[in-house]
């Protein structure tokens, strides 16, 4: 590296499509970035974009020593590379040319524990550490993404002006907040992932509703969609969705939509999303009804034969009678509602498992903000997080989504059009597992009582597990089994 060279005041490192497109984003709002990448080509096409592009303050470096020397002190240092193994492979390159008080930021989708280590690693040498989520995806992070960064605050406030001026703007601010200790900012973006499997799994449904019970063209579905977007349905996916089923196929007719093979792909961060529920014991049934259907969506060869299978045993498609009956305009609004109140759940779904896991880790989450930095620049970005801001602004405290005054009123006046549409559903064999999970949580979130005094009688009957009761304090265990059979009890009902 010549040593009259300027130094740049941060660097980025891994130049995949995420990794070129934020590094633009930082140049072109005017903050000078040196890039590098272990192929040495990625860095050319780096610096040929950047001039093409504006003449952006953007240098490249083919060496870690050069690419980390070339950096202003403390130096910052943004990662993009793929999660696991290789972060912790670039780690090591860079770090022994950096020196302490240094940062490293971690701008992939990482397991939290990692972040959690990677920081004490790190802290050991004297380096400061971010895992910081960033969605939007490639036009995101060129144009303006949602970050949520965590780890060392130091770290954040180091780069702090750089992230304000490179995220998404929005009319409360920038898409970007300290998140908070450790891996928060990973755990978040995880959470934000799930609620996004979620989203489009529902989304999915309202078009499989719409399409084979309403028997509606692509061309109306556009129509449909472009409308709710300009509603309380005003999000990135609705409006994509609309976008999607414009697009006529350039090698045969009709709409490309419908030569999409029936396959949907995934990266993890649902899965980890599910799992860390189940491990804290919060409930996320439509987060995981949309993972579940990702892994029959993948069983395409099962699929067909199961139809042949259960056709040739009598089983009859009840879609065109169901359809026969239909009112369209009025299937049409139920569906926007059932999708409305399905969303509601899930969100709430999202934002309990988050609650859940800062109260674990100590992390004192701020949900509203939350809410805000999710507003724009990010897939599951829409005008009803705004509502969801306030509602925690209103009560930060507050439970669940589903009680929060608003919502609930919300929720109340839609539940019969969503009760239609799931019926209507399920009598016409369409699948609806993301609003019937949607459906059923709210349905067993408001009940004051539950049949579970019934799995527990029965947890007591076979492994003497205990119960409480309703009108006394206490744990009780009963000999069920031997004072049934002393018992007449019930005998004659049935005759």
């Amino acid at each position: 590296m010549e040593a009259s060279q300027a130094l740049s005041r941060i660097g980025l490192a891994g130049l995949a499509v995420m990794g070129q497109n934020l590094a633009l984003n930082i140049a072109e709002k005017g903050f000078p970035i040196t890039v590098y990448n272990r192929t040495g080509s990625k860095v050319d096409e780096t610096l040929v974009r950047a001039h093409e592009e504006g003449q952006l303050p953007l240098t490249g470096q083919y060496t870690p020593r050069d690419f980390v020397l070339s950096l202003q002190r403390p130096r910052s240092v943004i990662i993009l590379v793929k999660a696991g193994a290789p972060v912790d492979q670039t780690i090591a390159a860079l770090a022994d040319h950096m020196e302490p008080g240094d940062t490293i930021i971690d701008g992939g989708n990482e397991w939290y524990e990692n972040t959690d280590r990677r920081m004490q690693e790190s802290a050991s040498r004297g380096l400061l550490y971010l895992g910081m989520g960033v969605s939007g995806g490639e036009e995101g992070a060129r144009h303006g993404p949602s970050l949520m960064p965590g780890g060392s605050f130091q770290a954040y406030n180091n780069i702090k002006d750089i992230l304000q001026k490179v995220a998404a703007q929005v009319e409360d601010g920038p898409c970007v907040t300290y998140i908070g200790e450790g891996g928060s900012g990973n755990f978040v973006k995880m959470v934000h992932n799930g609620i996004e499997y979620g989203d489009m799994q529902l989304i999915s449904e309202a078009y499989d509703v719409l399409k084979n019970v309403g028997g509606l063209t692509n061309g109306e579905l556009a129509e449909i969609f472009d409308e709710w977007n300009k509603g309380e349905l005003e999000s990135f996916l609705i409006e994509i969705t609309a976008d999607i089923f414009k697009v006529k196929d350039e090698h045969g007719d009709g709409e490309l939509v419908d030569k999409i093979l029936d396959k949907t792909g995934m990266k993890g961060t649902g899965k980890w999303t599910v799992q860390q529920a189940a491990e804290l014991s919060v409930a996320a049934p439509t987060i995981a009804a949309s993972l579940d259907c990702r892994y029959l969506s993948g069983l395409k060869e099962e699929r067909e034969n199961a139809a042949e299978v259960l056709k040739e045993a009598g089983l009859k498609e009840e879609v065109g009678s169901v359809r026969s009956g239909v009112d369209k305009k009025r299937l049409i609004d139920d569906v926007r509602q059932a999708l409305y109140a399905s969303k509601i759940c899930s969100y709430a779904q999202g934002m309990n498992l988050l609650r859940a896991k800062s109260n674990e880790k100590g992390w004192n989450l701020n949900f509203g903000e939350l809410a805000r930095i999710w507003k724009g620049g990010c897939i599951i970005r829409a005008v009803f997080l705004d509502r969801i801001k306030k509602a925690y602004q209103r009560n930060p405290n507050l439970a669940s989504l589903v009680v929060d005054p608003e919502f609930a009123r919300e929720m109340v006046q839609r539940q019969a059009a969503w009760r239609r549409v799931v019926g209507l559903a399920i009598s016409a064999g369409i699948s609806t597992p993301g609003m019937c999970a949607s459906l059923s949580y709210f349905d067993t979130y408001r009940r004051a009582r539950l049949p579970a005094n019934l799995v527990q009688a029965q947890r007591d009957l076979f492994g003497a597990h205990t119960y409480e009761r309703v009108d006394r304090p206490g744990s009780f265990h009963t000999e069920w089994t031997k004072l049934a059979r002393n018992s007449n009890a019930g005998v004659g009902v049935l005759s």
